[in-house]
Parts: C-alpha cells; structure tokens; sequence
C-alpha cells in the first residue's frame, strides 16, 4: 500500500504570497530547499492492485496531479468543505472522461449537504455538461475500490472534519488534517497503524489546528509505526524540525512517496 502525499501545506501555502520583493513569504522556511515550497494539503493512497483514493480536492489540484503523474482515481474523500480542501474540485473532470458514471466521492452529511450546495454542477450536471462526480455519506460505506474504509469526527476549532483510515494489502494508512483537539474516537480509529499524517501547523499552539506537541502526541497514542506531519506554514522549516523530532516521525513534503 502506498501514500502519495500530494501538498503538504497550509491554507495559504509556503511561501505565502508577498515577501520583501514579492516572490514570496517564506518566513522561517529556507527558500533553498525544495521540501518547504508547499501546496495545499491532500494524498492520494493506492493498493498493490492500482486503485487509488484521493482525499480533498485542493485549489493546486491540477498542478499535484501533473506533478505525480496521476491522471485517474478510483474515488474521492473529503475531509470538510473547507476551500483550501475543496476549491480545486473543477480539475476532476479530465477524470471523468472515458468513465461509464461519475465519479465517486464521499463525505460527513454536513460535507455532503454543504459541498453540493456549494458544487452543485459538479454533482448534478449542467448545460448539457456530464455530473462530473457523485457525492454520497460516509454511514453505510465500508468498502471502495478493494480498500477499507473507517472514519470518525475531529474538532476543528468551531467546525468538524472528518478523519480517515483507509486498509488494503495487509496494510493501513489513517490521515488526520483539520484538528484542534485529540479525542478517544481519533486514538482508536488509528491504533496500530502502519502510516499516520497528522496535522501539524506550527510549534506554538492554535485555536483550530494541532501544533507539534499535539501531533507527536496523537503519534504516541495510536502507536503508528511511522508519522508524517502535514499541513505546515512558513514557521516550520523542513530541516529544522526535522531535527526536532523522534526517528519514526517525518516531516512531510510535497511529492513524498512511502509504501506501508
């Protein structure tokens, strides 16, 4: 089983646009390394088999799929309707083309209910165009494309975005963005698992993501054999942090490629 990180950073990205000659805000970020320059956070996991999961539609989407050379997925996941998460969702529909039906995608209800609000040509069609993708709840699902699929509720701040644990090959791979709060559900969901991307905004603590101390804290709990930080701003330097943490923690960047 393989993850492919498609952008590992926050909502803004590294470097953030501006800068003293405005080609970019790389704050504590070393511009001279390529694993700092972040696009906006979402993976794509894949089985022995080839099918492929992908999870958030982010506003880089086209640029992250050209750049991993992806150019199909099996299904789609959301963690929420945030834009940062869900605004590239226009560059699914190369994907769409040659396919039977739509798209598959999933969601929490109140993912669903806003991003077909929000999208609603996407998921019904319009102007003679094809639904480029369905959006169906995550309650009954417990299978798609060979892989299998838990999920639980994280805090995110006033909101919720959901959490995800996807298996196949004997293998397990849980993705955890958007949180601000560690609960029993989360520690559970991804017990034992072999890859765990965990939100990881910045050292310091804030009100709707998990900074470094709560992030090597879920690492510690759910006893995952390998973490990847995700999510970063301009105050977390690749080699810095690198530095900072345990051996079986990673600082995550964009393109990273690692089998479960």
């Amino acid at each position: 089983m393989k993850l492919i990180m498609l952008g590992s950073g926050t909502s803004t990205g590294v470097p953030r646009i501006g800068g003293p000659d405005g080609r970019g805000d790389w704050g504590e970020c070393d511009p001279a390394e390529p694993r700092n320059r972040r696009s906006r956070v979402s993976i794509v996991v894949e089985s022995a088999a080839g099918s492929r999961l992908l999870v958030d539609t982010t506003p880089d989407l086209r640029s992250q799929l050209l750049a991993n050379g992806i150019y199909q997925v099996d299904a789609v996941f959301w963690t929420h309707d945030h834009a940062d998460h869900t605004h590239g969702i226009d560059d699914l529909r190369p994907m769409r083309y040659g396919r039977g039906g739509p798209l598959p995608g999933y969601g929490h209800e109140e993912t669903v209910r806003r991003l077909r609000n929000r999208f609603g040509y996407v998921f019904a069609g319009q102007h003679g165009y094809s639904t480029i993708c369905s959006i169906e709840p995550l309650d009954r699902l417990r299978m798609c494309a060979g892989f299998g699929v838990a999920w639980c509720q994280m805090e995110h701040g006033p909101a919720q975005s959901t959490a995800y644990r996807f298996e196949a090959d004997g293998k397990s791979i849980g993705y955890a963005t958007d949180f601000s709060a560690i609960n029993r559900d989360m520690v559970d969901l991804f017990s034992g698992a072999d890859i765990l991307v965990i939100d990881c905004l910045k050292r310091e603590p804030h009100p709707t993501h998990a900074h470094l101390a709560m992030a090597l804290e879920l690492a510690e709990a759910s006893r995952a054999s390998l973490a990847v930080l995700t999510h970063m701003d301009r105050s977390m330097d690749y080699a810095t942090v690198s530095g900072e943490i345990p051996g079986h923690v990673l600082v995550g960047y964009d393109g990273l490629v690692l089998e479960a």
